[in-house]
């Protein structure tokens, strides 16, 4: 199975992935990094009650949402998570993971990886 990793200008890096998969995910990225961040565990909270968070979503008209962070992560560059898009297909959950742009691209590519993913990192460029 294949993963594309997109990476747009800013060098934000993002992933769709099924809500169960996001959480495996987000704890390798975590033990790698050696960090755990007030975002990633805000974000453990929205996948944990994806249904509550979709409806509100889509009530207040949002595409995205974005989990708080801590002035201290920020400052120390442990951010990990940095918005979230949910998406809802009959009765499958899935996730879009906005990754800060401190998130390197190895940690994340290595996560993917002990899934069982092939990685593919798409660069997004001005046309």
């Amino acid at each position: 199975m294949k993963k594309v990793v997109e990476v747009d200008l800013g060098r934000y890096k993002s992933v769709e992935l099924s809500v169960e998969e996001a959480e495996r995910v987000l704890m390798e990225i975590s033990r790698a990094m050696g960090t755990e961040s007030q975002d990633l565990e805000e974000t453990y909270r929205v996948l944990r009650n994806f249904e509550s968070f979709y409806d509100m979503a889509k009530r207040k008209y949002k595409d995205y949402i974005v989990p708080s962070k801590s002035l201290n992560d920020m400052i120390r560059g442990t951010v990990i998570v940095d918005r979230l898009k949910l998406i809802k297909e009959g009765e499958e959950r899935r996730i879009v993971i906005t990754f800060d742009r401190r998130v390197r691209e190895e940690v994340l590519s290595e996560a993917l990886a002990k899934l069982g993913y092939d990685v593919e990192i798409k660069r997004l460029e001005l046309a």
